[in-house]
């Protein structure tokens, strides 16, 4: 009886993981993609061509002080969070019409890797 308990739950256990795994993100490998696909226009403490990123997570799009957001974003009342990021990376222009980033993340893991290096530098000083 052990044994077929122990066949049902190490397969279970494994498949938990992976799932778990494949809804993370990897804050490493998400600064890495930030250093090469995001910086161009965005900086963790300064304001670029897009506003600042550090402390976006819980704060309001559109908030960043001393940047010139598009109406449409400075109109829309949407707090930033995993799931609101992933939307706005995802395709920005389908979530906020008029907004003036013009680029986005296709891949998923992407966008799971950059909201975690977001979240990492969020609450650092």
């Amino acid at each position: 009886m052990k044994f077929f308990r122990l066949l049902f739950t190490v397969p279970l256990v494994l498949v938990s993981s992976s799932v778990l795994s494949a809804t993370m993100g990897d804050a490493v490998n998400g600064q890495q993609l930030y250093e090469s696909r995001c910086i161009a226009c965005h900086s963790v403490d300064d304001n670029r061509v897009g506003p600042a990123h550090r402390g976006v997570f819980g704060r309001k799009a559109g908030a960043v002080k001393g940047y010139d957001y598009s109406n449409a974003v400075k109109a829309f009342k949407i707090v930033w969070s995993d799931k609101t990021l992933d939307l706005w990376l995802s395709n920005p222009e389908r979530l906020i019409p008029g907004q003036k980033m013009g680029y986005s993340v296709s891949v998923a893991q992407d966008r799971l890797d950059l909201i975690a290096y977001l979240k990492s530098v969020s609450n650092k000083p």
